[in-house]
């Protein structure tokens, strides 16, 4: 079946870099986006960035511009997000998703969900 798995969470310090990775499979994803989505205790889960699989167009949350790069390995099937200068304001559970179709910023628009990596900041 279909299956993203995350990877890459942690604790880190205010200024630190961490490096979240998604590994699908199950499927080919060639007409799919692919997404970053973050949720924080009693706070709706709200898009991070997305990239199309096979142009790798890129988007970003103006919250994260900047300090956050999303790419995707084909070869490897996987999808990683390179968080930098991390604020404790970004201290949250990472999720990674994917849409059949174009990119949208609503969690509401994905249907393909993993677990989610926890990512906590101190400062």
């Amino acid at each position: 079946q279909v299956q993203l798995v995350e990877s890459g969470g942690g604790l880190v310090q205010a200024g630190g870099s961490l490096r979240l990775s998604c590994a699908a499979s199950g499927r080919t994803f060639d007409s799919y986006t692919m997404g970053w989505f973050r949720q924080a205790p009693g706070k709706e889960r709200e898009f991070v960035a997305a990239i199309t699989w096979s142009g790798g167009t890129t988007y970003y949350a103006d919250s994260v511009k900047g300090r956050f790069t999303i790419s995707r390995d084909i070869s490897q099937s996987t999808v990683n997000l390179q968080v930098n200068s991390l604020k404790p304001e970004d201290t949250a559970r990472y999720y990674c998703s994917a849409r059949r179709g174009w990119y949208r910023n609503s969690w509401k628009d994905y249907d393909i969900w993993g677990q989610g990596t926890q990512v906590t900041v101190s400062s």
